[in-house]
């Protein structure tokens, strides 16, 4: 449990600092823990808090689309400073280049030859790049290298 260590480590500093933004982040980020340990009825592992906070972080980037389209940058700013911090704990995001290298991987491992086929790329795919790239991002590349044929 070192990565909760580290966040309830984290929370503490950003009480004593003032840092209001930081330890309301991690608040809720704390809670979502406790619900999804509740949820599965043990203690979460490192790869399922990741797991946590990759959703936390989908919802942030969800939002922050929503609050543009309806011109309110006042909470697209809020929000996208919450995602800075949520994004702290992740592990680095692959890059695109690496994104496709391991998606024609997952393609040629799977055999997976036409767009319908996605769904089965994706669940060889999603263990491996779980936290490091966005969902949508990668399903896109999956079904734009499976029509395009670039394997």
């Amino acid at each position: 449990m070192s990565f909760l260590k580290q966040i309830d480590d984290d929370l503490i500093r950003a009480l004593k600092s003032g840092d209001k933004l930081k330890a309301t982040v991690l608040r809720g980020l704390k809670s979502d823990i406790k619900y999804k340990k509740i949820e599965k009825g043990a203690d979460l592992t490192d790869d399922e808090i990741i797991g946590v906070f990759s959703t936390a972080a989908k919802k942030h980037r969800d939002s922050i689309e929503q609050f543009k389209a309806g011109n309110r940058e006042d909470l697209v700013d809020k929000e996208t400073a919450e995602l800075v911090i949520i994004s702290s704990y992740l592990p680095e995001q692959l890059s695109e280049d690496k994104l496709r290298e391991v998606i024609i991987d997952a393609i040629k491992e799977t055999g997976a030859d036409s767009p319908a086929k996605s769904g089965m790329v994706m669940k060889a795919l999603m263990p491996q790049i779980k936290g490091k790239a966005d969902g949508k991002l990668v399903s896109k590349l999956v079904s734009e290298i499976l029509s395009g044929g670039a394997k």
